[in-house]
């Protein structure tokens, strides 16, 4: 008998618990998945390259902060749309803008609701809806061919949502995920997660809608995105693709590697 209620009582904090993660799984997912930093909203900029920072507005509570990194007029031969990661705000990602004013690109990185100066609730349907508006504006200014779009970690599935949908010159994609899904499953297996998440980003239905040259970066040592799970997109790539693989890059040092800074320079040509 007491055997049985030893167990009974095992069997009871085992449900328990499996009931208070998938609540927490559910209602604290924005919170386990993005780490933004907020800006005050007339707070300045401070960077080494020259810029401009412009706001595009959706709604009334929706605002999208943007900045600009320039190159002369003179000089000009396209633009990068990069979409960033999961953390802090474009004070972040800022640095990077040279793997591409470098070879003459210009460069707009868009915050998401929530991170810096922008405003609006956070969906995934939102994300989108932001990569198709700073498209469009990009597009009063370049023709499609001109166009690059790049995605890093959390970007890369918005980045290969926009390119399933408009027209570019190339899709590149840093450290990118098969989907949010996928991701989640490593860590709550026990947890029907395709359910339970807000956020699905299916990169690996995006990408076979991708008419434009794709090229995947991603290294072996990931401890945030496995090589495994992103390996998996080798599948949905066309035959001319590209997914090159970092042997002992991790999540945050592949722009350190020769091999990719080699490549980006030839894919600005």
């Amino acid at each position: 008998m007491k055997n049985k209620q030893r167990l009974y009582r095992i069997i009871k904090i085992v449900i328990v618990c499996y009931c208070l993660i998938g609540t927490a799984l559910y209602y604290l997912q924005e919170k386990l998945l993005f780490h933004p930093k907020v800006l005050v909203a007339d707070s300045s900029y401070h960077f080494t390259q020259p810029f401009i920072e412009t706001n595009i507005d959706l709604d009334a509570q929706t605002r999208f902060n943007m900045v600009q990194f320039t190159v002369a007029d003179s000089l000009k031969k396209g633009i990068v749309l990069y979409f960033h990661g999961n953390k802090e705000n474009i004070n972040h990602y800022a640095e990077f803008a040279v793997n591409f004013t470098r070879n003459n690109y210009e460069v707009w990185m868009p915050d998401y609701p929530g991170f810096g100066k922008s405003t609006g609730e956070l969906s995934e349907k939102v994300l989108y809806e932001e990569a198709l508006q700073v498209y469009k504006l990009a597009r009063t200014k370049y023709k499609p061919e001109q166009i690059i779009l790049y995605g890093r970690s959390l970007g890369t599935g918005i980045a290969a949502q926009l390119a399933s949908v408009r027209d570019c010159k190339n899709l590149i994609l840093e450290t990118p995920y098969y989907s949010f899904t996928s991701m989640t499953r490593i860590l709550f297996w026990m947890y029907p997660v395709d359910a339970l998440l807000h956020f699905k980003m299916r990169t690996y239905e995006y990408l076979p809608k991708v008419t434009a040259p794709v090229t995947i970066f991603h290294g072996t040592s990931d401890g945030v995105i496995p090589y495994f799970n992103a390996s998996r997109l080798k599948d949905v790539l066309k035959p001319a693709d590209e997914f090159i693989t970092i042997e002992g890059g991790s999540h945050n040092d592949l722009n350190s590697f020769p091999m990719m800074q080699k490549k980006l320079d030839s894919l600005m040509k």
